[in-house]
């Protein structure tokens, strides 16, 4: 259903197949160490002022989890971090302002829920309902499809949601 297998959304149907035994042949008496492959967990963050301009090389601090980090955002306004494979929530400090970081939360982009949460974190207040008719919702996507030269009809349709994922990043 998804274009991309790594995102689940509310009613999706998984299938996870038995384990498999995996036997490894070794001399008995010795100690033997075996290490499974973990893939790191990237967090990516790009820092935009309200006129989509990058806020570049500007010092900031991460909090993830309870662990701090002091960071630069890089030319393009990009802060990356390696985290925690189970985290859940950060937040992004940058002067004086304090912006929350929910990671793992965002739905697709093809639900309601998905583009306004975008919406919401790109600064074009789309508010918390999930009608699509609610004027506050309508009103953001109207904003964005205008600012993307987009044709403006308040829908978040097929090419509104490609442009979005490009604009936001995923």
């Amino acid at each position: 259903m998804r274009k991309n297998p790594n995102v689940l959304a509310p009613g999706d149907q998984l299938f996870i197949p038995d384990k498999q035994l995996r036997k490894e042949s070794r001399p008995t008496g010795a100690t033997h160490r075996f290490k499974a492959p973990a893939t790191a967990l990237m967090l990516r963050v790009v820092v935009k002022n309200m006129d989509d301009q990058p806020v570049a090389n500007t010092p900031c601090k991460l909090q993830v989890e309870g662990q701090a980090f002091q960071l630069t955002t890089d030319g393009s306004g990009k802060i990356e971090k390696e985290i925690p494979k189970a985290a859940e929530n950060g937040k992004l400090t940058i002067g004086d302002q304090e912006f929350p970081i929910r990671i793992g939360h965002l739905d697709p982009v093809d639900q309601i829920s998905g583009y306004r949460a975008r919406l919401n974190n790109l600064g074009y207040n789309a508010g918390d309902s999930d009608d699509e008719n609610d004027p506050q919702l309508r009103s953001a996507v109207e904003e964005f499809q205008c600012d993307q030269h987009l044709t403006v009809d308040g829908a978040c349709g097929q090419a509104t949601q490609t442009k979005l994922k490009q604009v936001y990043g995923c």
